[in-house]
Order: structure tokens, then C-alpha cells, then sequence
């Protein structure tokens, strides 16, 4: 992309309204119905609450429940998070109440990931990561170091997510002879096409209606179902945060979770450039984008897809750092012939996060270059195991293959270069648990292993 993020904002940033939510009344010509709002993105939030309670039956083993939530499109889901907590009521408890006939399988990327053993495509691995799971004691197989809660959680929202919205609505679906302006986009609906192409993009992206009003550090909270900050949720003050429109969901709040850290502002940028891209739909009054509307409307498209693959990004960085920690706990203990089940249990869940973060970046449709193949082999099939194995591929009957790594502490090396990959692919600006300062203690560290080795 030739053009910068400053400069891509700046382009954007047109009908800027201090703290202006993401409601905005009808503008379809000739619609005669008693709708006052053109804003709907229920669908979206259907797909979030679905994604939620998969990981939460994730490690039940219960494949059939799995797939309720995974593949099925059949009526009467229970939510089972976000729900309602002493202080923090929800006002849906079924997915219908959000939308009906909605699933994940058939939303999800349907290109190949490089990053998994037998290339499969986005919608194939997410079908191999349930069937695993259900295979195994609470999502956790320790003999390959695989977390299929974390897996399945973190692949599935880029897969679905990040890749339904930067890879189809926020392109394709802006041009000029998708969903047009001056059209409904069905018969009977109070939305334009392109309002209604907008809207599904920032459903998918999980932000609160009212998100330009709200700090970094209250989004998370109202994700946490925080009773201190129910007043912010429920912004219409009904007495319930209705998940439509009240509720924090996936990168947005991993978005608000990196600003809370580091002060950055990725949750707030991505939020005002779908707020102006709407109003610029809005302003247009039911008519026709012309080309130059639609330039600026892309501009804003830009701008959310460089931040939000960041956001992925960034969270990738930050779990690669806790998985270089793991391993320096796991040598401490090693060393002191202790237990090390906590520590390698730790080691296998934050390597899921970086894996799932790091696979989501393949599901967006647009070419990594070297840094795909560079995460792909520095962060491997699996986290390097004990016995210094690794898996290396699937065998015919869909099992994994492994093979010799090399020594496990050296994994902390990639860890260290993954880092410095994302950082520089992506330009990071937050870098949370950033290691790459460690390079030459790592390499001190394992040249005096050698060394000890040869002496023994």
C-alpha cells in the first residue's frame, strides 16, 4: 500500500463528529415503511455471539454441541456468552434474537493457509480444529502442544471476521456495480446497498454504537461484563446492554485491549473511519456514489484494514513474547528438576494465541509476501515439544508428523525473529512483552549449553 495511515486518515477524515456514534437514519428514495434507522448488522453480531460460545463448549468434547455453535444454522441456540451478570443484565439470550439461519463454517476463508500441515483452506482447518478438539481432555493435546480452544478462537475470528469484512465488504463490494447506493439492498429494507455493505463490515469488526465516546480501557471492561462500567455500556439507558449495539466483541477488543496497554490508539482509529465512511454513505442521500465518493469512501476502507491487520498483528507479537517467557520458565524449572506440567500447559496455550493470531493474517485475501512465509517457518506446526521434536506434517490418515527441532530452548531464537517479522511487516507501534532486546543474552545462553554439553 503506497499510501500511509496518516495519510490514508487524514483523506478519510472528512464529516469528523466529535464522539459521533454509528446511528444514522434512513435515506433510501422512496422507502415508505416506519424504520428510522438504516443502520443493521444483527447478522454480525449473531456470528460473534456464536463464536464466543463455541470456545465456550470448545473444551467440552462434546462435538455434537461444538457443532451447534460451528456449522449448524438450526433455531433455538441458547447464547451462552456473553449472558446476563449481577450487575451487567444482557438483553438477548438466543441467537435468533440477534439473527436466524446464521453459522461460521460458511462464512469463513475458503483460500489456503499456508501456515497448517496439508495447506487447507481456511473453512477445512476450522472444521480439523473441532474435530480435534473433540478428540481431546478439555481442548489440550499435550503430545502435539496444541490448544484447540485458543486455536479455534483466534483462526476462527480472522477467518470469519477480519477476512469477511477487509476481504469482501470493505472491497469488492464498493464498487460501483456491487449493492449500489440508490438501490435497497432487498426489497423491503430500509438500508441502501452500500449503507448495508458498510454496516456488515463494522459488525464484523465487534465495536460498541457509541465506541468514539468510550476510553480504550472501558471498551475492555464492558467486553469483561465489568458492572462498574454498565452505565457506559448501556448507552440508550434501558437497563439491559443490548448486544447489537452495546457489546465489545473480538478485535475490537483486542483493538481497545493493545491501546489500554501501550496508548496507542488503533481502536479509535479504526472506529472513526467506519463512522466517517457511513456518514459519507449517509450524506449522499439515497443516491448513487459517484467515483470520486466512492475514492473516498475506499480511503476509509484503507485505513480500518491497515489498522485492524495491525491489531492482528500486534496481538501475534505480544504472545510470541510470552511464548519466548515460557520457555525461560520451563529451563528454570528444568534446571531445578522440577514439575514443569504448569509451565509447558502455559507454553501450549499462549503458542495457540500466536498461532491462531498468526494463521488469521493469512485469512484476509492479500498476499503477506515474505512475512508469511517467514511466520510460517519460524513459528512451525507446532511448538517445539520435549525431546526437541516438532510436528512437521500429517500422515495419510490425517495424524501428525514429527521430527527433530533441535534443542527446545532455541525456539526462543524464533520467537525473538518472529518479533522482529511482525514489527517490521506490519510497522507495530505498541510491541507489548517485546523480547527482541534478549537476542544476545539467548545466544550466550545456548552457547554456554554447548559448551557444557561437550564438557559433560
Amino acid at each position: 500500500m503506497k499510501k500511509t495511515l496518516l495519510s490514508l486518515l487524514v483523506a478519510c477524515s472528512t464529516s469528523v463528529i466529535a464522539a459521533q456514534p454509528y446511528e444514522f437514519g434512513v435515506t433510501l428514495q422512496g422507502y415508505d415503511g416506519s424504520a428510522t434507522s438504516s443502520v443493521s448488522y444483527g447478522g454480525q453480531i449473531a456470528r460473534h455471539a456464536l463464536h464466543n460460545s463455541l470456545k465456550k463448549v470448545a473444551g467440552t468434547g462434546d462435538q455434537a454441541q461444538m457443532n451447534t455453535y460451528f456449522s449448524s444454522t438450526e433455531a433455538g441456540r441458547v447464547i451462552l456468552d456473553p449472558v446476563s451478570k449481577d450487575g451487567f443484565p444482557v438483553k438477548q439470550s438466543s441467537i435468533d434474537e440477534l439473527s436466524s439461519g446464521k453459522d461460521l463454517l460458511s462464512s469463513a476463508y475458503d483460500g489456503v493457509i499456508t501456515g497448517w500441515p496439508g495447506n487447507p483452506t481456511g473453512q477445512e482447518l476450522l472444521e480439523q480444529l473441532v474435530d480435534a478438539a473433540a478428540k481431546t481432555k478439555a481442548g489440550y493435546d499435550p503430545v502435539n502442544g496444541y490448544d484447540y480452544v485458543q486455536l479455534i478462537s483466534k483462526f476462527a475470528m480472522g477467518a470469519v471476521f477480519y477476512n469477511k469484512a477487509v476481504n469482501h465488504y470493505l472491497e469488492e463490494k464498493l464498487e460501483a456495480d456491487q449493492h449500489p447506493n440508490n438501490e435497497a439492498y432487498k426489497p423491503g429494507t430500509a438500508y441502501t446497498g452500500k449503507e448495508h455493505v458498510w454496516d456488515e463490515a463494522f459488525g464484523y469488526f465487534g465495536a460498541p454504537a457509541n465506541g468514539l465516546s468510550l476510553s480504550a480501557k472501558e471498551v475492555v471492561q464492558i467486553t469483561k461484563q465489568n458492572p462498574e462500567v454498565f452505565a457506559k455500556a448501556d448507552a440508550n439507558g434501558d437497563g439491559v446492554v443490548d448486544l447489537k449495539s452495546e457489546m465489545a466483541f473480538a478485535h475490537a477488543y483486542y483493538a481497545a485491549s493493545v491501546d489500554a496497554s501501550a496508548g496507542t490508539n488503533y481502536f479509535h482509529t479504526i472506529m472513526q473511519a467506519f463512522v466517517d465512511g457511513r456518514q459519507l454513505i449517509s450524506d449522499a442521500k439515497g443516491k448513487a456514489l459517484t467515483d470520486a465518493q466512492r475514492t473516498e469512501l475506499k480511503e476509509c476502507a484503507a485505513v480500518i484494514a491497515t489498522a485492524w491487520q495491525q491489531v492482528i498483528a500486534e496481538a501475534a507479537f505480544k504472545y510470541a513474547g510470552s511464548v519466548y517467557a515460557d520457555l525461560e520458565k520451563i529451563a528454570v524449572i528444568e534446571e531445578a528438576h522440577g514439575d514443569v506440567s504448569k509451565a509447558y500447559r502455559n507454553y501450549v496455550k499462549h503458542w495457540g494465541e500466536l498461532k491462531g493470531f498468526a494463521l488469521a493474517l493469512e485469512a484476509a485475501g492479500r498476499d503477506l509476501g515474505n512475512a508469511q512465509a517467514g511466520l510460517d517457518r519460524l513459528i512451525g506446526f507446532s511448538p517445539v515439544l520435549f525431546g526437541d521434536a516438532q510436528v512437521v506434517a500429517l500422515d495419510g490418515n490425517g495424524g501428525f508428523v514429527q521430527a527433530n527441532a533441535g534443542p527446545m530452548q532455541e525456539y526462543k531464537l524464533n520467537m525473538i525473529k518472529v518479533q522482529n517479522l511482525l514489527a517490521q511487516s506490519f510497522a507495530l507501534k505498541a510491541k507489548l512483552n517485546d523480547k527482541t532486546a534478549g537476542m544476545s543474552d539467548v545466544l550466550e545462553q545456548l552457547n554456554a549449553a554447548a559448551q557444557s554439553a561437550e564438557n559433560d
